[in-house]
């Protein structure tokens, strides 16, 4: 039921964000709208804790800042070797242990190497990533872990 609670809500902001109109036949078009939305997701059997991942919504804005700093890193890193004469590129192909247990976590952990520039999730096994990167040091940093402990840390 808190799954149902929590997409009712979300949806609803969802749609108060993106309308930015509140007269009331809008906003009776729009609780209809996210009521029916609801009651036929409900039918189709799809709400559950991976597609509304509330065990997240307080874990997940500090790795997204963490994140979000990697990504500024990664950027500057990829723009130094591009533009800097005698810098090299040294292109790496390896597998990188999955430890994450949650379907969630494991695609969140994939995604966040591909939104940093220079890296890039080829593809997903069971128990590991096959993974390319631009340089050495890309790939030594994924294999040290601290990206994947921190998504872990969402699991707990």
């Amino acid at each position: 039921m808190r799954y149902i609670i929590g997409m009712v809500i979300t949806l609803s902001l969802f749609w108060l964000i993106n309308s930015g109109m509140y007269s009331g036949l809008l906003l009776t078009l729009g609780a209809l709208s996210v009521l029916t939305v609801t009651w036929l997701l409900h039918r189709m059997d799809v709400v559950d804790h991976e597609s509304i991942p509330l065990h997240l919504l307080f874990r997940a804005p500090p790795y997204l800042l963490w994140l979000a700093g990697q990504i500024v890193l990664s950027n500057l890193d990829l723009v130094r070797r591009v533009w800097r004469p005698g810098a090299t590129t040294d292109p790496q192909v390896s597998r990188v242990a999955l430890e994450q247990s949650s379907n969630i976590c494991r695609v969140t952990y994939a995604n966040s190497i591909n939104l940093t520039p220079g890296t890039l999730t080829v593809e997903m096994g069971e128990d590991s990533l096959l993974v390319h990167t631009l340089s050495r040091e890309g790939l030594e940093s994924l294999t040290e872990g601290e990206m994947s402990r921190r998504v872990s840390k969402l699991e707990q």
